[in-house]
Formats: structure tokens, sequence, C-alpha cells
């Protein structure tokens, strides 16, 4: 089932369901128990919201071998976790803005995992009970100030640093799924994610041993190699096989440093 945020003129954001290119609105809890409405409305007819609104994002660093050779970083013996804020968060559609302070903004396309059931402490072989589904994401990061600072809190966290859409796929095999990226049609990042060096489950695992995972909360599994720059103007677009296109525009701050 694909899972989605959205808007109309007539209804206020809610969670809906889609079948065949319709939307359906859901009653209820999507963590917990609700209902299917009949899927009516036309997809292009809502605005898409991001598909959830996380209490905290996880992420993961050089978590495919080839992106941390292209940055001459080791492969992690065990994973290196790091926080984006949740204000970072933007939907599908909504623009990337570029802050007037930025130096060199790239994009990497990654797969999210959206957290359905609490747990802590949680055994890889039981991980899957505590997803809800999946998404694409876009860790959007300004390299220089990566490289410069101790910590990753300011490259990696300014608003609209995180888009994530277009829903959340239930029923998704994360074992050999194809993740791309394009800027303005070209092809920049491509891989699969049987490269990963660290599995959804062992990451589930190790997130748990000493924090507890919340539903709504999303960890994202890390980027493969070909980030690249993004500017205004651009149009940046993740594609996660099985699941869709998140597509984003890139802006400009029309606020000026002083």
């Amino acid at each position: 089932m694909r899972i989605i945020r959205y808007r109309t003129s007539r209804r206020k954001p809610g969670y809906g369901w889609l079948l065949d290119g319709k939307v359906g609105p859901i009653q209820g809890d999507i963590f917990g128990a609700f209902q299917r409405g009949e899927a009516r409305t036309m997809l292009d007819k809502v605005e898409l919201l991001p598909p959830v609104s996380p209490s905290k994002v996880i992420c993961v660093a050089r978590n495919y071998a080839a992106h941390a050779a292209e940055h001459n970083a080791a492969v992690p013996e065990v994973p290196v976790l790091f926080f984006k804020p949740p204000s970072a968060v933007i939907g599908p559609g909504e623009p990337i803005v570029i802050p007037p302070q930025a130096r060199r903004v790239e994009h990497e396309a990654e797969l999210a995992v959206v957290i359905g059931k609490a747990g802590r402490w949680i055994e890889p072989e039981f991980a899957r009970e505590h997803i809800l589904g999946y998404t694409a994401a876009n860790d959007v990061t300004d390299r220089i100030f990566q490289r410069e600072d101790l910590l990753w809190t300011r490259a990696k966290g300014f608003d609209s640093f995180l888009p994530i859409g277009p829903w959340i796929e239930t029923d998704f095999n994360t074992a050999d799924a194809i993740i791309s990226c394009r800027v303005n049609g070209d092809l920049r990042q491509m891989a699969s994610t049987r490269e990963m060096v660290f599995l959804v489950e062992q990451l589930i695992a190790y997130a748990s041993s000493f924090m507890t995972l919340l539903p709504g909360d999303v960890l994202l599994t890390g980027t493969p190699e070909g980030v690249g720059p993004l500017a205004a103007g651009d149009t940046v677009e993740v594609e996660i096989e099985g699941i869709g296109t998140l597509s984003n525009p890139v802006v400009q701050s029309k606020r000026e440093l002083s």
C-alpha cells in the first residue's frame, strides 16, 4: 500500500492511500488502527505533503563503500549516525532553498525507512516488525561546512535540506532496489541497495540500542557515490525502484547576509 499525506482546498492535511492514480482518505491512526475510504480523487488534484512528520531523523554516514571512497574516507566498522532536524523536512515539489551563507550545496539520494512501532533494543530479526514502510529522501548538504565544522549540524540542518516522499511504500524489498538521482535530467547517482555496508535491520538494531525509536521517526540509510552540486534553477529527482520519484526545484534564498 502507498500512504500519502495530502491536502485539498476542501480537506485539511491528513493521510490517504493510492489506488490506480486515485486518492482515498484514511481515517484513524496509520501507526495503529485505521480504515481506508474509497479512492475517488485523482492524484493530480491533491497537494502532496511530506509523507510523515518525524520526531527525529536519524542518518547514516558512509554506508556505501564507493561514496566513502569518493570522499577519501574509510568504511566504518560500526554505523556512524547523525541527526537532521525535523524542521529540515519538506515534501515533493517544495523548493530546496539555498541559504545566503551556503558555499557548496550538494544532493544525496537515499532510501528512507519510516518507523511504525516504537521500540528499544530491537533485535535485527525483529526489525521489520517496527517498520511502517519506505520512502525516498534527499540528504541535502553544504559540503564546505561539513568539512570545516567538527559536527555536521550546520551542513545538514538548514530548513528545506531534507525532501522526503512522495509517499510511504509499505510493500518494498530492500535487498536489491536501484537508487538514482538526476539533476535537470542528467544522471548523477545510481546504485543498488545491495551495496549498503549495513543493512536496514542492522541499522535499526544499532540505533535502538541507545535510543527509543518512535512511530513516524525516519531513518536515512546512506547515499551512493556521485553526489554533486545544486544551484538555483535546478530540478533534482531522487528515484527508488519500487517506490517512486521525489522531485524538488532548487531556489536561492531571498534573504541576504548582513
